[in-house]
């Protein structure tokens, strides 16, 4: 598995390479990282900050969530007892 790196860091590589001073393998080779990884943030980067089109992370757990709970509710169409209990398990307090 890759070694993570902290958002700190990509953040600052990102900006070094959307400076357009040097080349993408240039920057990535500077920083210790692949030049494929660079694509990637630089990709993650462009969709989070709204210059291409897709979902960012905040977005895509956001679906996972509702698609979460519209399973539950279809699963309580069949069983109530079911979908009472996951909806008072969120509901009570802690």
């Amino acid at each position: 598995m890759p070694k993570a790196f902290p958002p700190e860091f990509r953040r600052d590589v990102v900006a070094v390479a959307r400076k357009g001073e040097a080349s993408v393998a240039h920057v990535a080779k500077d920083f210790g990282i692949s030049e494929s990884c660079l694509h990637r943030w630089l990709k993650i980067a462009d969709t989070d900050d709204g210059l291409r089109p897709g979902t960012t992370p905040s977005e895509s757990a956001e679906l996972r969530e509702l698609r979460k709970r519209n399973k539950a509710a279809r699963a309580g169409e069949r069983d109530p007892r079911r979908a009472a209990a996951y909806f008072a398990k969120e509901i009570s307090p802690k």
